[in-house]
């Protein structure tokens, strides 16, 4: 167990983070430090990878790039691969857009190229412009069920084209790449999605998603649990709130 912030020896693991700031504020640094190891720590139970994927993830979704680095740095440490990374990277430009999604493809490549990892990794595209349809309804109708069949062909003509892009782009182009699987994927799209605030009927029709894909009620709080120091109180209520409704209908 961590040392507490009231221990007299003051005696801290300091999350690597907070090292910038040890001198000039040390209160917070103590304060922020012993949330994250005592309190939230101790009621953890998601494994590392998916613990760090979901924090990647509310950070990219906030756009909080200066902790997304050293977050990754500890990730690459044994939890994540860089190229699960990546790919929570590429997902997010169909989420936060990429002009969002451009600072962390950078800040990815620099602390890749600081762990030693050479670029460009393997590619791990799996559709193509024929096939990318008819890939990204399966991949809809898995997570979503029966009633997306169809779903790029629906809705008012003026935007009925979005309700495609959203089948072939979204779907097809990213959530059919390897390095991650659709339960992944959904959980990845979960925090981007709660994460930015203002996304609440997206974030509720995912939220159906990820309880059908296997990402349970308990799993999805947990989330937000560890995700709350990066995120803050008010996002992550909210996010609570919305797996209550969810799972209430």
């Amino acid at each position: 167990m961590k040392k507490s912030i009231n221990d007299t020896d003051n005696k801290v693991i300091l999350l690597p983070e907070l090292l910038p700031f040890v001198n000039s504020d040390r209160e917070l640094v103590l304060l922020f430090d012993n949330f994250v190891y005592n309190d939230v720590a101790n009621i953890n139970t998601l494994d590392n990878k998916t613990r760090y994927m979901a924090i990647l993830s509310v950070l990219i979704g906030s756009q909080a790039v200066d902790t997304y680095k050293h977050i990754l740095l500890q990730a690459l440490d044994g939890a994540i691969t860089p190229q699960e990374v990546k790919e929570i990277v590429y997902q997010s430009v169909a989420y936060v857009g990429y002009g969002r999604a451009y600072p962390f493809v950078q800040a990815t490549n620099e602390m890749l190229s600081k762990c030693g990892v050479s670029m460009p990794l393997e590619g791990q595209c799996t559709t193509d412009c024929n096939t990318r349809h008819n890939a990204g309804e399966n991949a809809q109708i898995a997570i979503f069920g029966e009633s997306m069949r169809g779903f790029s062909q629906s809705g008012e003509q003026q935007t009925r084209h979005i309700n495609r892009w959203l089948t072939d782009n979204c779907f097809g182009d990213y959530y059919t790449r390897n390095g991650l699987d659709l339960r992944q994927r959904e959980l990845v799209t979960f925090c981007l999605l709660y994460a930015q605030g203002g996304c609440e009927a997206q974030l509720a029709s995912h939220i159906v998603g990820n309880i059908n894909i296997g990402n349970d009620k308990s799993l999805l709080i947990q989330v937000v649990s560890q995700c709350l120091p990066y995120i803050g109180y008010p996002r992550s209520l909210n996010a609570i709130s919305c797996i209550k409704q969810a799972t209430a209908q």
